[in-house]
Order: C-alpha cells, then structure tokens, then sequence
C-alpha cells in the first residue's frame, strides 16, 4: 500500500448503523402502492439512469411512515442488488421524499473519512474493484445479487487524506461530463437520423430531382430464400471463450440481442466449431443477408455484411435477397415506423414474443427506382458515418477514463 493510503472494511468509513436494504416483498404489495402521491418508492431503474426521477410507485402517508426505515435521503449511497448488481448511485438533493424497494441497499457514508463520490469511483462498472471482491465472496460459484452480509464484507482503498480524494473525485467527474455530454450528442444525432429515415425511406419527403410512383413488394419476392434455424440442438456445440482470443476453428454465434439496425456484434458471447455450422448452409451467415429478430425482442433489424463468416441462432430469421444489393434498402424500411409497425402487427404473444417466417416473407417494402433508392441510402450513410465517428470517440474517452481510474484509484499516480 502506496504512503498515506489505507485498505478498510467498508463498515469503518460508514456511519453506525449506516447499512440497510430495503423492504422485503412482504412488505411492499402491490396492492399498497400507488399510481401518484406525496412519497415515492425507489428501484433500480433509478440507480441505473442516475435519474431519480423515474417511476410510478407511490405510497400514502401511513404506509411511508410504517416503512421509513427505509427512506433514502439526499447523499445517500444507493446500489442496486439484483439485475445489473453493484450498480451505484447517490440520490440527488432534488429527490423527492421516499423509500427504496428490496432491489437496493442504503449506505450512510462518514464523509470525515471518504467523499461518497469517491466511492462512487471505486465501486464504478468501469473498473474492477468491486466485481473482483464480489467474485471473490461468491467462492467460486455466480453471484445472483448482493446482500447486506456481502456488502458489510467489502473492503474500500483510499487516500485517508480528502484533499486527495476530492482531486481525484473532480478529475475524473471532469471526464464523465465529457463522456456524458457526447452520450447525449449521439443520442441526438440517431433521434434526427431516425426521424429523416422515416421521411425519407416511405417517400413521405423525397430528395430534389426525383418523382414518380414508388412500387410495392413484398420480402418473399426480393429473396432466393427466408428461413431460420430448426431442427439443431447446438447448446453442445457453442463454445464460451474469450471474446479476444476466440478458439481456432469457430465462428461467432450471433444471436438477436447482438444486433441493431446499423450494428452486428460479432464480439458475441458463444462461438461455434466451424466443422458443424457448415453442415447447415442454410443458416450459415456467409454472404450479405438480412437478418431480422423473430422471438423474444422482435423488431431489430440488421444487415449481414459477410466481413466475417458467422452462424445465427434460433431466435433470427435470416433473409437471403436475390440482389444482396437491396439489403440496405430493406433494413432501412423495416428499421423506420412504417416497417416496425408491419412487424409487430404480426407477433404473436405467448411465454415470448414471436414471428413465424411466414410472417416475415409477406412484410411489404416500398421500393423506389435505384437512383432514387442510392441517393436515400447515401443520405443515411452519410448520418451513419457520423454517428460512428462520434461514437470511436467516446469509446476513446471511455478508454482514457479507465486508464486514469486504474493509476488514480491505485494511488500509482499521487495528486497531492
């Protein structure tokens, strides 16, 4: 430990008493709260979105009262316990009067001793403090949230001077208002984008210098073929393994959660032997297809663009277009309202939500005359292009961030 730095149970730098989750389900019926009122019940979304204005549940007088034991106050150290754990918050001085629900535990910190939003810091997803010591207290096995025992367990390493802590704390706040600001910057460039697809994409605004009647068509007559995975078992096959080191001879598994309109991770979490996906050309992902999510989160659409060879699972529907050329146009439309509004028309809702192939071969694409077609896909490349500059940005912020954090929260590079 670096000169003036110190390791402590996290219960030393708390106030007595200073640890508590919330009330159990017994506690907290549905049939107790309320749409509006005076006290608010708190969760985990608020946490999450570091906006504690989020939410709907409300409890009287009477049922606050009897639970105040577990109201949150201004400064208060909030993390979440199941879902995402560890996520951390402090609740603003904003924060309307009210409790947390059984999904978040409490802790009043001695700010003589720590700066909350050091802590803040430390116990960030951004770096590996806190997931190394939960990993550790889970003894080998997977933690599936935290408890008062576990926290109580923690360990915390600071500077015990605040001078130290508090310029730490505003070097690196100084980097999550950049990083935050060029979060909502991108957010609003994919607003803009999305609001000009749907104008441009059903014709509703057309670029100078075209006319004319655009045709219809439907997804089964612009494709050789529209299928999905049946008939394979291959939970024996996919192969967990590092997304920076994948095995020699696999090929990533995509599976619907990995893509959204513009975007195809293939940094998946499941790879599969090579050897077996091709005895199933079908559904090998090896040309420019369509890809389209048929079960559980219906509507993302992408485009396979064949820089990889690839495997898609059960729950996407894959669309091999006679002229690969149309794919952009067809994830443009089926991206946009006109398109999501055609797909989810036709879900079925059981234990999830679902589409048949049938239902995807007769969507309806409005097609304009190529020259027409290219200008609207340029346009939205265009946007993309932007998009994706912004966003290598933020990834490089986010990578100076973690590097700062990994000197800084160590004590290696000192402030004072």
């Amino acid at each position: 430990m670096v000169s003036g730095w110190v390791e402590k149970p996290i219960l030393d730098v708390l106030k007595p008493n200073g640890i508590k989750i919330g009330p159990f389900g017994s506690q907290l019926k549905k049939e107790i709260l309320l749409s509006d009122g005076q006290y608010r019940v708190y969760g985990q979304e608020n946490v999450y979105e570091h906006d504690f204005s989020l939410g709907d549940r409300y409890l009287s007088r009477e049922h606050f009262n009897r639970l105040n034991s577990c109201e949150i106050v201004p400064g208060d150290f909030v993390m979440s316990t199941m879902g995402t754990i560890g996520k951390c918050a402090i609740v603003p001085t904003s924060i309307q009067r009210g409790i947390m629900d059984s999904h978040l535990i409490r802790l009043r910190i001695d700010e003589r001793k720590l700066n909350p939003n050091y802590l803040l810091q430390l116990f960030s997803d951004q770096y590996h403090y806190l997931s190394d010591q939960t990993a550790r207290l889970a003894v080998g096995g997977i933690m599936d949230g935290l408890s008062v025992g576990i926290v109580s367990n923690l360990n915390v390493v600071y500077p015990e001077s605040l001078e130290e802590q508090n310029k730490i704390v505003d070097i690196l706040s100084d980097v999550d208002s950049l990083i935050m600001d060029l979060q909502k910057l991108i957010q609003k460039k994919k607003n803009i984008r999305q609001g000009a697809m749907q104008m441009l994409v059903t014709g509703k605004q057309r670029l100078s210098g075209f006319e004319g009647e655009w045709k219809v068509t439907t997804l089964d007559q612009l494709c050789r073929i529209i299928t999905k995975q049946t008939g394979f078992d291959y939970s024996a096959e996919i192969k967990p393994s590092l997304v920076t080191s994948p095995q020699i001879g696999t090929i990533p598994f995509i599976q619907n959660k990995d893509f959204e309109s513009f975007d195809i991770n293939y940094n998946t979490d499941f790879y599969i032997p090579y050897d077996i996906a091709e005895k199933y050309p079908k559904i090998l992902l090896n040309e420019v297809c369509l890809l389209i999510s048929i079960s559980g989160r219906i509507g993302n659409v992408a485009i396979f663009d064949n820089k990889k060879t690839a495997f898609a699972g059960g729950a996407v529907g894959i669309a091999k277009l006679y002229n690969p050329e149309l794919a952009s146009w067809c994830m443009l439309y089926l991206s946009c309202k006109d398109g999501q509004d055609q797909i989810f028309s036709n879900e079925k809702v059981g234990a999830q939500h679902n589409l048949t192939v049938a239902d995807v071969r007769k969507l309806e694409i409005k097609m304009p005359e190529n020259n027409e077609r290219e200008a609207i896909i340029s346009v939205v490349r265009d946007m993309n292009d932007e998009i994706s500059h912004l966003e290598e940005k933020l990834s490089k912020y986010q990578k100076i961030k973690q590097g700062m954090m990994e000197v800084l929260l160590s004590g290696k590079v000192r402030l004072v």
